[in-house]
């Protein structure tokens, strides 16, 4: 194991896959400096800029040229900054990457990893600070994969970069300087196998990417509270564990579903429904979501705070569902 941040674990990530395959390239805007969170530092020197290479300021052309690339044989990572600006390239994400598998009857594979960081982030405001995750996960063909935790970005960014799928991995930006022990070597994380955070016996909760951490202070207090919360990192929306957490909210009998992202039409709904459906007998009581409300996120910091989910919040709900 060795300790480095989150910025750091996906840089290794991609370092190692580059040294391991030479089909492997990135293209971006600004990753000849290291990328806007330096999460790209020092590669451009190791492998040149014909690997990591800069873009012109054009979603559209660096998505469709690195869907062109894919389908001949490459394995591109697609830097889109933020996630906010990959809308610009969704036409060639959407309706070319995720679609050619199937239209082309398994003749030619897409094997894309399209990063976009999300999240809110030192008041970046209303056009640079969305979780759209829910919009991936809802397109058939796209593989979603949203880590908390460094040893995750590292694994399960490495696993995107060997799919031959397209992955929308989608990073949190207020997570960069998390630190934490990463294993060495060639980690891998599957997809589709979420993480146990913490054992629980009263309630699960279930999260991913930066709102898992909020899910463990919760549970923290929680815990001094008498009140044992399961904690769950889904780690990929799609696919998602589903096995898992069937087995933990039947362990638990409750459901809370925490997001930092729009409550409206959001992934939580799609885990909440699908315990109902299959455990309504089982469950003392409704699942619960929290997300934020269906408001633009402003650049004032009192109002970004009052749609941000809380470790307060989180605890409140919990407790909400014992009494219920």
């Amino acid at each position: 194991m060795a300790a480095m941040s989150y910025a750091e674990a996906s840089r290794a990530a991609i370092a190692e896959e580059m040294r391991r395959d030479p089909t492997v390239w990135a293209v971006g805007e600004d990753l000849g400096r290291g990328g806007v969170f330096g999460q790209y530092k020092g590669l451009v020197e190791e492998f040149g800029p014909e690997r990591i290479s800069d873009a012109p300021i054009s979603e559209a052309c660096i998505m469709g040229a690195a869907v062109g690339a894919a389908m001949m044989g490459t394995r591109p990572i697609v830097e889109m900054r933020f996630s906010d600006f990959a809308l610009c390239a969704v036409d060639e994400l959407v309706n070319q990457a995720a679609k050619a598998r199937y239209m082309f009857g398994g003749q030619t594979r897409v094997p894309l990893v399209v990063r976009e960081p999300i999240g809110m982030w030192r008041s970046s405001a209303a056009q640079h600070s969305q979780s759209l995750e829910a919009w991936y996960a809802h397109i058939p063909g796209l593989v979603v994969a949203c880590p908390a935790t460094p040893a995750d970005n590292k694994g399960l960014l490495k696993a995107a970069i060997r799919c031959d799928d397209p992955v929308v991995y989608m990073e949190h930006k207020g997570l960069w300087p998390l630190e934490g022990e990463v294993p060495e070597g060639d980690h891998l994380v599957p997809f589709g196998e979420a993480r146990l955070a913490r054992e629980g016996r009263d309630l699960t909760i279930v999260s991913w990417s930066a709102q898992v951490l909020a899910c463990e202070k919760a549970a923290e207090a929680l815990a001094a509270k008498g009140i044992e919360a399961e904690v769950i990192d889904l780690r990929t929306l799609w696919p998602w564990d589903k096995a898992g957490v069937i087995a933990s909210v039947e362990k638990t009998g409750r459901l809370l579903v925490v997001q930092e992202s729009v409550s409206v039409a959001g992934f939580g709904a799609e885990i909440a429904a699908t315990v109902a459906e299959r455990l309504h007998r089982a469950l003392k009581a409704p699942p619960k979501r929290l997300g934020a409300p269906r408001a633009p996120i402003s650049y004032a910091p009192p109002l970004e705070d009052a749609v941000r989910v809380s470790e307060a919040m989180i605890v409140a709900a919990a407790e909400g569902l014992l009494r219920g």
